[in-house]
């Protein structure tokens, strides 16, 4: 290794700051160039917007493979749906007793459970039902190991920041980028939408689908303080009490799932709730989801103080952000239909597995349809390119998908392995300079392979 690949590869603390229109660096070993001729813009070769299951994954990826790479967060942290959700259980990663995720994603769960002196399940039995194969983890230590993994790939991370407009190039993108106190330019080959929501896919112009009734979201939220043994003996009462408080209107429907008391209770995880209208589309529908899950906290919490045993509860945990299940699509190349997923559909250009129950949630609360024994879905590399475009992917739940495929196909583990994948084909694109649909398939397999993904066999 030469002294100059050993500088640009060297790892630094990043960050991008700019005022005035004058970009500052810190650590400035390991941030992007500014063009010689301007600079106030940045070069880089790949550009993922969003942090979260997919975005996180997808830049480590992208910085391991040497690509000069910068990650816009919105928010304070990595890991998206789960830690700024709370959703701190991302599978699925196995199947039928295999491991069909692997890679950068199950990297950093097996290393958490690791680090928190914690067990993995027994993976190679066939569970009754899929949540015993979901691996709690302790999702503020996750958020470090995401933070730690990007940093020593040598990404620039760039939180509280987001794209104002994008402009189309001959060699890719000129992106303008805002944040509070913070304006300046990035120059790039590719960018991966990891928004969930399809943001960049829609500044864009390109289709997106949009459903007219979307599944509820959640708060996850965990109560503590009760003198549980009193509890047990008041169930039946507290359960009354409860439907007595909704007939009131002080406890209101989707605060439990099922209109079930005791499960929330008793939940190891939280999250219990349904916060219908749930939207993450934008400023200002977020605002108001958060608002209606934090409603939601504190109508549960005014009621366990009147219970039998829940003189002294209070909150454990509870997350700042509603999570959001369902938001907008987008149009792709191609686009997973629930009966490619149920049946196990082996694309063509399949980069990524898929494993979970089609999990449409409603104002009944959810009722898991598993798939059948042996069916493993995959995940087609058009699924995640905007029809008509080029020099841009996504990868998470905002994949060209069905609205049950998408309820199955849109967990952590799932959007972990298209992150990844998606990462390599933008990365091999750039470097050849080409477009994501033009790099030959056995080169993306083979480069996933080296990061240990599990590659469909196609």
């Amino acid at each position: 290794m030469n002294r100059r690949h050993f500088i640009k590869r060297q790892v630094a603390g990043t960050a991008i700051l700019a005022t005035s229109g004058l970009v500052h660096r810190a650590s400035a070993q390991n941030l992007p160039s500014p063009d010689p001729q301007n600079p106030d813009i940045l070069d880089v070769d790949v550009l993922i917007v969003g942090g979260g299951s997919a975005g996180h994954v997808a830049a480590i990826q992208a910085g391991r493979m040497g690509a000069k790479t910068v990650l816009l967060e919105r928010n304070s942290q990595l890991g998206g749906t789960t830690t700024t959700g709370g959703v701190n259980f991302p599978g699925l990663f196995h199947a039928w007793g295999k491991q069909y995720i692997a890679g950068i994603g199950w990297e950093l769960v097996a290393k958490s459970v690791e680090i928190d002196g914690k067990e993995l399940p027994n993976f190679s039995k066939v569970p009754k039902s899929h949540p015993q194969h979901q691996v709690l983890i302790n999702a503020h230590l996750y958020a470090l190991l995401a933070e730690e993994a990007c940093l020593d790939a040598g990404v620039s991370l760039a939180y509280y920041q987001f794209p104002q407009n994008i402009v189309e190039t001959k060699e890719g993108w000129l992106v303008n980028v805002v944040g509070q106190g913070v304006q300046y330019q990035l120059r790039c080959r590719q960018i991966l939408d990891c928004t969930g929501n399809g943001s960049v896919v829609g500044m864009l112009g390109f289709e997106r689908r949009w459903s007219d009734v979307r599944q509820p979201g959640t708060q996850m939220v965990m109560f503590k303080g009760f003198d549980y043994d009193v509890v047990r003996e008041n169930a039946e009462r507290i359960q009354e009490m409860y439907d007595e408080a909704f007939e009131k209107g002080s406890i209101k429907k989707g605060d439990t799932w099922s209109g079930r008391i005791m499960g929330t209770i008793f939940s190891a995880r939280g999250g219990n709730n349904h916060i219908f209208g749930a939207d993450a589309t934008n400023a200002a529908t977020q605002t108001q989801t958060n608002l209606a899950g934090r409603k939601c906290a504190m109508r549960l919490l005014k009621f366990f103080k009147t219970i039998p045993g829940g003189e002294n509860a209070t909150i454990d945990r509870m997350m700042n952000e509603t999570a959001c299940r369902e938001t907008f699509r987008i149009v792709g190349e191609t686009t997973v239909t629930v009966n490619d997923y149920t049946s196990g559909r082996i694309f063509d250009d399949a980069l990524s597995y898929s494993f979970y129950p089609i999990d449409l949630h409603d104002e009944h609360g959810v009722k898991p349809k598993p798939l059948a024994h042996g069916t493993v879905p995959t995940i087609p590399r058009g699924a995640l390119i905007p029809k008509s475009s080029k020099n841009i992917m996504v990868a998470g739940r905002c994949l060209s998908s069905d609205r049950l495929a998408n309820s199955a196909a849109r967990v952590q583990a799932s959007c972990m392995g298209m992150g990844q994948a998606a990462a390599v084909t933008a990365v091999l694109a750039a470097k050849k300079n080409t477009t994501p649909l033009s790099v030959p398939l056995r080169e993306i397999h083979k480069e996933l392979k080296a990061h240990n993904a599990v590659v469909p066999i196609v």
